[in-house]
C-alpha cells in the first residue's frame, strides 16, 4: 500500500487517507502537482497553492500494517480515500473492509472513474466527471472519457450513494459544458447530488479563477436536469476544526 499522508478532522471524526498511484488521467490543473497534503490543514489552501512551485512526488509511504497502527487511537466515523487515484491501490478493498469491521466507518471514495475498483466496502462515491464532451475531456485530461461515463452509470445501478462533481474552469469547462454534464447525470438519476466547484488558478495553467456569478449561473442551468445542485465557491469558509496531520 502507498499511503503517503493521513489527516484527521476531530470535529467530524473524519480521517482523510491520501494514496499515491500512477493516475489514469493527466489533468493539467491537478493540485497534487503543487500540494501533496490535505487542504484542511491550511487556513487558506487555495491562496497558498496559487504561488507554489511544482512539487516532487512523495518518497515516504506507509504499509497496510503501519496505516492500521496509526488509525487505532482514532475515533473514526468517516474515512475518505483520495490522492492521485486511490481506487488503483490493490490493498484499498482490504483497508475499507477493516474500517467497516473494526471502526464501523462510513467509507467515501473520491475517483475519476476511469478504472472500476472493488466497491464492496465503499459506502459513498464522489465521482469527478470533468466533462462529457470528448474534445474538452481530452484537452484537459489527455484521455478518452468513455470508460468514466460508463462506470458512472454502472455505479449508479449498484445503488451506491453516488455524488457527481464537476469543476467550472473559465474558457475550458464553462457553464454550457456543465449543463451537458448535468443532462448526462440527470438521464441516469436526477436525484444524484450534483456539485459544481469553482476553479482556482494554479501555476503553469492559463485559466483564471471562476467567479461566484459564473458558478451560480452554471448551477441554474444544471437545475434543469438535477434536483440536488450545490456549489463550492472560493470565498466559502471551512466548517469545523482544522485537521491534524497524522502522517
Amino acid at each position: 500500500m502507498k499511503v503517503y499522508h493521513i489527516a484527521y478532522e476531530p470535529s467530524y471524526g473524519s480521517v482523510d487517507i491520501h494514496i499515491w498511484t500512477k493516475c489514469t488521467l493527466d489533468c493539467q490543473a491537478c493540485y497534487t502537482n503543487w500540494e501533496l497534503y490535505d487542504f484542511s490543514l491550511y487556513d487558506d489552501a487555495t491562496t497558498e497553492i496559487m504561488t507554489r512551485q511544482r512539487t516532487t512526488p512523495p518518497d515516504k509511504f506507509l504499509s497496510y500494517d503501519q496505516v492500521i497502527e496509526l488509525l487505532k487511537p482514532l475515533q473514526i466515523k468517516y474515512a475518505v480515500f483520495m490522492g492521485t487515484e486511490a481506487a488503483l491501490d490493490p490493498e484499498l478493498p482490504k483497508l475499507t473492509k477493516e474500517l467497516h469491521e473494526k471502526w464501523g466507518a462510513y467509507n467515501i471514495l473520491l475517483t475519476n472513474g476511469i478504472v472500476m475498483p472493488d466497491l464492496a466496502d465503499i459506502d459513498q462515491v464522489i465521482f469527478s466527471i470533468k466533462a462529457v464532451s470528448d474534445d474538452i475531456y481530452r484537452k484537459y485530461t489527455g484521455r478518452n472519457n468513455k470508460p468514466a461515463l460508463a462506470h458512472f452509470a454502472e455505479i449508479a445501478k449498484m445503488g451506491k450513494n453516488l455524488h457527481a462533481e464537476v469543476v467550472l474552469i473559465p474558457e475550458l469547462i464553462e457553464a454550457e459544458e456543465i449543463e451537458k454534464v448535468a443532462k448526462f447525470v440527470g438521464s441516469i438519476d436526477p436525484n444524484i447530488p450534483f456539485r459544481i466547484d469553482a476553479y482556482f488558478p494554479v501555476p503553469e495553467c492559463p485559466w483564471r479563477a471562476a467567479t461566484n456569478a459564473e458558478v451560480e449561473y452554471a448551477a441554474e442551468l444544471a437545475k434543469k436536469y438535477m434536483n440536488k445542485v450545490t456549489i463550492l465557491t472560493l470565498d466559502m469558509k471551512r466548517v469545523g476544526d482544522k485537521a491534524l496531520r497524522i502522517f
